[in-house]
């Protein structure tokens, strides 16, 4: 049980650098984030910040960056 727990909280803060560090990059790019961006990386998956992290590179808009991919 206490395994588990660790490996819980290893996933959850591995998401939060995650987070921080895609925070970090959109800022210097697009300046300060919007409160729905915000929003929008404290809501993420690991997936959806795997894909905006890879999409900052080459995004033109702050919103481009979070746009769904059909």
């Amino acid at each position: 049980m206490l395994a588990e727990r660790v490996k819980t909280w290893t996933e959850e803060w591995k998401q939060e650098d995650e987070s921080k560090v895609l925070r970090r990059q959109l800022t210097l790019r697009f300046g300060p984030l919007l409160s729905w961006a915000e929003q929008r990386l404290s809501q993420a998956s690991e997936a959806e910040l795997e894909c905006w992290t890879d999409r900052v590179l080459d995004a033109q808009a702050l919103d481009a960056n979070f746009a769904d991919q059909n």
